[in-house]
């Protein structure tokens, strides 16, 4: 799993990146040395939202061959997504298990089967056990801690309580999935969700508001690093 990562990782998410120029804004979380980059599709039916494909997404692994893409599904019929998104280089494919309550396991068996790893992510209301029979077959459970579809939305703190539960079944499982959040994550949560046991942080407006994407990074790791007692 992202080989050459050390934990927490921070994982900008583009979709509170500016749209007209996202090859550039890929270049600038890179510098500032977020190889893991977060990619929202978004189809207007499973949220209210439209944002990229697999074509954009294409586009974007010519200028960032040494990231890390993590797509997130968000969208009715995962499935057909599968293979465009394998062939548009993404590493780690997750689905909302709301999507695909009745064939997850063969939505995970199919994006094995096209060269990927494999995420499932809930949202606020879904209890982890509704996806406890899949987790030795995953490689990362994304939690959202705000409804899915539009970035810049407040966090919602009794979510955090399901990252401590998958870390718990994790360890009783001997599984080795990694745990994920995304939603509402920025400099005064951060620290919540890194203690919770989140081990890679979604964030969006945190990263790219104003514009100062090094600031903004520097910012939330040193909240990391505060939790964590290094710093």
């Amino acid at each position: 799993m992202g080989s050459g990562f050390s934990l927490p990782i921070i994982a900008p998410s583009l979709l509170s990146a500016d749209f007209s120029s996202l090859g550039t804004e890929v270049r600038r979380v890179l510098r500032e040395g977020c190889t893991w980059i977060h990619l929202d599709v978004m189809d207007n039916h499973f949220v209210p939202n439209l944002t990229f494909g697999p074509p954009v997404i294409k586009c974007l692994r010519k200028v960032s061959e040494k990231a890390f893409f993590d797509a997130h599904l968000m969208v009715d019929s995962p499935e057909t997504l599968v293979k465009p998104c394998a062939e548009a280089g993404v590493q780690l494919l997750t689905f909302h298990y709301e999507s695909s309550p009745n064939n997850a396991k063969d939505l995970v068996d199919l994006i094995r089967q096209n060269g990927m790893q494999v995420g499932i992510s809930i949202r606020p209301p879904t209890p982890v056990g509704r996806i406890e029979k899949l987790l030795k077959d995953i490689d990362l459970v994304l939690v959202m801690t705000v409804e899915p579809g539009f970035g810049g939305q407040a966090m919602i703190p009794s979510c955090l309580n399901k990252i401590r539960t998958l870390r718990r079944l994790r360890e009783r499982q001997r599984s080795r999935f990694l745990v994920q959040v995304d939603g509402g994550i920025n400099a005064d949560t951060i620290g919540l969700a890194v203690a919770a046991g989140a081990e890679i942080l979604v964030a969006g407006s945190a990263v790219f508001a104003n514009g100062d994407v090094k600031t903004n990074i520097a910012n939330l790791r040193a909240q990391i690093l505060k939790t964590c007692g290094c710093s």
